[in-house]
């Protein structure tokens, strides 16, 4: 029965997710801002908002460690969809066209990931009201790297997208009603989700920790993908790529931001830290996207590039490692 709820709970969050992705893309591209900032920006917290929400609801039912799961895993599982995205358009060329754009929300990723785990690691007991001053560090840097993406020059750039494409988009008045109400369906199901998966987690002994990251996350990862594959439609190489590293920069936002719903102390203190691995393979994934695109290297392995298989590669050794080491338990 359990295993039904999920699967249910889950269909539902996943026909929401693609409903959120396609009104995300409209209300993007409606709002005539640059590709740049509505992919790394607008749509990532959009296409974040089932992490958001898994993550209220688990601290409500206490379930910490399954919210740290779904983040991280989250984060791996965006990087592992853009080793995906250059499979998949091989013949466009996605990641060398447009790399460059994303340095800063990749490098913004990366740092706001290892001050996760820095975080988590250290366990400062240093509370302002009842918030950590750690999370606090962590939202000052996503608010100063958000005003930084914001004046970079690239992000007002918009892209040209084909005539007919445009037209078959919902209006800006469509898209704004479309996306409130699926925001509202998801905010409805997926305390569902959460209270069967962690029902799952501990009738199989996987804990919160592994089922956070292998199962949840990569439901909660879905809007990104059909946003990316929208984008792609759309000819919106700067949304689908931008999209990808910023819902890693907001994942580590909700993170942090968590401590505002949690009152029992320091909300990273709290997280196990058994999960500064699974933060460090995040951070590892991100900075291997960032670095294999700023590359610019010309190596194919048949019609996948180098830096995509290693992305894929490793994000299937990293899942391994941690079910190995423990993180399940």
């Amino acid at each position: 029965m359990i295993w039904l709820q999920f699967a249910l709970s889950a269909a539902i969050i996943v026909v929401a997710a693609v409903k959120l992705a396609e009104y995300g893309d409209a209300l993007a591209y409606r709002t005539g801002a640059g590709g740049l900032f509505v992919g790394s920006l607008l749509l990532a917290g959009a296409t974040s908002l089932p992490e958001m929400l898994t993550m209220v609801s688990a601290i409500h039912q206490g379930h910490i460690n399954l919210t740290a799961g779904d983040l991280f895993g989250s984060s791996m599982f965006n990087m592992f969809l853009l080793g995906l995205l250059d499979v998949s358009f091989y013949q466009t060329r996605v990641l060398r066209r447009v790399a460059l754009n994303h340095a800063l929300t990749a490098s913004l990723g990366t740092l706001l990931t290892g001050l996760a785990v820095f975080f988590i690691v250290a366990d400062i007991e240093l509370p302002v009201a009842w918030v950590g001053v750690d999370s606090l560090v962590m939202i000052a840097a996503y608010v100063a790297g958000v005003w930084l993406i914001r004046r970079n020059p690239l992000a007002g750039r918009r892209e040209s997208v084909a005539s007919d494409v445009v037209q078959g988009l919902p209006s800006l008045r469509r898209a704004v009603i479309g996306f409130a109400g699926t925001a509202l369906v998801l905010a409805i199901v997926t305390p569902s989700m959460v209270r069967s998966g962690s029902g799952i987690a501990q009738r199989s002994g996987l804990g919160d920790s592994f089922v956070g990251m292998a199962m949840i996350a990569i439901v909660t990862s879905l809007p990104e993908l059909v946003a990316m594959v929208s984008a792609m439609r759309l000819g919106a190489y700067d949304m689908a790529v931008g999209n990808l590293f910023g819902s890693n920069v907001f994942n580590m936002f909700a993170l942090a931001s968590g401590d505002i719903l949690y009152t029992q102390g320091s909300f990273l203190g709290a997280i196990d830290p058994v999960f500064a691995l699974a933060g460090l393979l995040a951070m590892l994934l991100t900075t291997l996207g960032l670095v294999g695109n700023l590359a610019q290297t010309e190596r194919r392995i048949i019609i996948v590039e180098a830096d995509a298989a290693l992305l894929i590669l490793s994000y299937f050794a990293g899942m391994w490692l941690l079910y190995t080491r423990g993180i399940g338990g």
